[in-house]
């Protein structure tokens, strides 16, 4: 295995830990003071159903990377529309949204291409 295959391996799977603790960090504001606790660990797991998903689709991807690919990078381009809008009736500001977009989306839309980059060099070597 090449440096660049080495690289082309483990990269997405690095990148798609890190976005997806940084998606689950944004469910940590459902921890206040007065709520009970089980009225806020129920609130952090409904909070947390995207990064299960996302969870589900890395083990996918771990194991098939084209497969794996196309569903991470779906999952970037499917909820872009919804995260935009729900954010622009929010802001009513289209850069602010945009900068969202390009912040929790584009990541996945990365890291999907590059799991179907590093399936397609691999299959091309054997």
């Amino acid at each position: 295995m090449t440096t660049l295959e080495k690289i082309l391996l483990w990269i997405p799977r690095d990148l798609c830990i890190l976005a997806i603790l940084f998606i689950s960090m944004f469910s940590l504001d459902v921890f206040e003071s007065g709520v009970p606790f089980g009225q806020q660990i129920l609130a952090f797991l409904m909070h947390n159903i995207p990064s299960f998903v996302l969870i589900a689709a890395l083990i996918i991807a771990w194991k098939r990377e084209f497969l794996g690919g196309i569903i991470i990078g779906s999952i970037g381009l499917v909820t872009a529309p919804f995260i935009y809008s729900l954010n622009y009736s929010r802001n009513h500001s289209v850069g602010a949204s945009l900068m969202v977009i390009l912040l929790i989306n584009m990541p996945f839309i990365i890291i999907g291409t590059l799991f179907i980059i590093s399936h397609l060099i691999k299959r091309r070597r054997t």
